[in-house]
Formats: structure tokens, C-alpha cells, sequence
């Protein structure tokens, strides 16, 4: 069990070290609750601030992780929150691993409807902070694994939860999307409008064991009209969260991720560039 739980923790703790590099600063915001959110920012780099993103981790995950997120969105344009999650952040996810095991303590985490409305408040504080401080409509919501479930129930997709999302930004990236299962039922995600680009990987597979394909199915039922989705050769869930073991993931991530918001821009999401290591389909 031990051995299980330093795998399950290995991506987040080796993200602790983060450098003042790209802009980055560690600060805590209060939220509605009048709890207090830490988030890790990056100023955009270079002239005028294109919009605001803001990145949701994955379970277990902090605000010093997704580093490489975090610059790639810089360097974009945008200004930039990673957000540490306390309701779903490492001591909590720990604390249930160590009570009932890897994979009930994580399913029983990310079903939990009080860790996402946590999440919300969240993102709501982080939010109206870089509003503050970039004078541009644009804004995206980011989220892996347990940030992507974030990411599309704030975008509109039904859920088993109860959870409700406004639908505040204007376009969404979702990293390892659940297909249905535990969180989303059949046809989630049919009422998502707003542009959404959803990756994953061939080696990506689902908590309870079933392949990576079932992070595809939310594509298949959204309805037209820039919705892109791409499929990493060889991407593992954790090569995502940006632990370093996948420089390719992180490369090809960030790459894809530019290409489609420069698509947004030009107004054409229907022919986005072709880049070797992912298989992109688009609506």
C-alpha cells in the first residue's frame, strides 16, 4: 500500500520546488466562504494581456504543479492562475487512499459534490482577481483529470452530482475527460456550445481500468462547432499533470493548445494544423 501511495503522489510532490521563473508568484485569495484559496500566477509575457486562464488540478494535485501549463500560457499571451484545490487537494485525497485504498478513496473523492462546489468558489476568487489585472474579455478554463470533470460541468455538462456550472468563460480545454461512468451520464455533454478542446492519450485509461477510447465519447456527443480532439501516442494520465516523465506530452500539449486558440481567433477551427504524435478530429 505504501508503494502505491508515493506512485499516486509522485507527480504532485515532485512539482513543490517551483522557481520564480515566467512571472510566477504564490499568493492566497479569499473566496465566498471566506476561506482562503492558493493559487500560483504567471504574467503574461511580452505586450498586451491576450485573456485570462485559469488551470483546476486533478485530484490530489496543488497550485505548484502544472508548471509547464502554466508558461505555455504565459508565453501565449494569457495571464495565467494554477489552483491548489483544498477540498480535493493531497491531504484529503491521502487521508481517504490510506482509509479505503487507491481506488475507492479516489473514486469516493472525485463524486464528492461538496469538493466541487469548493473547486468553484475557487476558481470564482482566481477569477475575479485576473480580472483585475488584464483589460481582455478572453477567458479559458483549464482543468486535468479531475479539473477536467471541473471544467466540463462549468462548461454545461450533465452530471450525476447535482452540479450546476455558469458557463462564464468563453472557451475550455479539458485534459483526460471521464467518458461515462461515476460523474457523467449518457448524453452529458450535448448542451455544451462554447469552443472545447478535449486531449487524451493512448495510454490514458480510466480509474477503473477501462481504456483510454471512453475519454473520447464526451467529442462524440457534443455538438458542432469548434470542438477539437486530440490523442496523444503513448500519453499516460500522469504524463498530463506535467511531472516531467513526458517532455513529448508537454510539448505537444502546449502546441495543440496554441494552435486551437489561434484557430478561435482566426474565426476557422475546421482545419488546425497537423503535428506529428497526435491524432487531432475536429466538429
Amino acid at each position: 500500500m505504501i508503494k502505491i501511495v508515493q506512485r499516486l503522489f509522485l507527480a504532485a510532490l515532485v512539482q513543490t520546488g517551483a522557481s520564480a521563473a515566467f512571472g510566477q508568484e504564490l499568493i492566497q485569495l479569499p473566496r465566498q466562504d471566506q476561506k482562503f484559496v492558493s493559487i500560483t500566477t504567471y504574467a503574461q509575457r511580452g505586450g498586451n494581456c491576450r485573456g485570462i486562464a485559469i488551470i483546476s488540478s486533478g485530484a490530489g494535485g496543488s497550485e505548484q504543479g502544472y508548471r509547464y501549463l502554466g508558461q505555455a500560457m504565459s508565453s501565449l499571451g494569457y495571464f495565467t492562475a494554477v489552483i491548489g484545490h483544498a477540498e480535493s487537494g493531497k491531504k484529503v485525497l491521502l487521508a481517504r487512499v490510506l482509509d479505503k485504498g487507491v481506488r475507492e478513496g479516489l473514486a469516493e473523492l472525485i463524486t464528492q459534490p461538496d469538493a466541487y462546489h469548493g473547486r468553484f468558489m475557487d476558481i470564482a476568487a482566481a477569477r475575479e482577481w485576473l480580472k483585475g489585472r488584464c483589460n481582455a474579455s478572453e477567458s479559458l478554463l483549464i482543468g486535468h483529470s479531475m479539473g477536467a470533470a471541473t471544467v466540463m460541468m462549468e462548461a454545461g455538462a450533465r452530471n450525476k452530482l447535482g452540479i450546476q456550472g455558469s458557463d462564464a468563460f468563453t472557451a475550455y480545454i479539458a485534459l483526460s475527460p471521464q467518458g461515462v461512468g461515476i460523474i457523467f451520464p449518457e448524453n452529458a455533454w450535448s448542451d455544451i456550445s462554447k469552443p472545447i478542446l478535449l486531449l487524451t492519450g493512448t495510454r490514458d485509461n480510466e480509474l477503473g481500468g477501462a481504456s483510454w477510447e471512453t475519454r473520447t465519447e464526451p467529442f462524440k456527443n457534443l455538438p458542432k462547432g469548434c470542438k477539437w480532439l486530440g490523442v496523444i501516442d503513448g500519453a499516460s494520465h500522469l504524463n498530463f499533470s506535467g511531472n516531467g516523465l513526458s517532455r513529448n506530452t508537454e510539448a505537444l500539449t502546449s502546441q495543440t493548445i496554441g494552435n486551437f486558440l489561434n484557430a478561435l481567433h482566426r474565426g476557422d477551427c475546421s482545419s488546425p494544423a497537423r503535428i506529428s504524435g497526435i491524432e487531432l478530429t475536429t466538429k
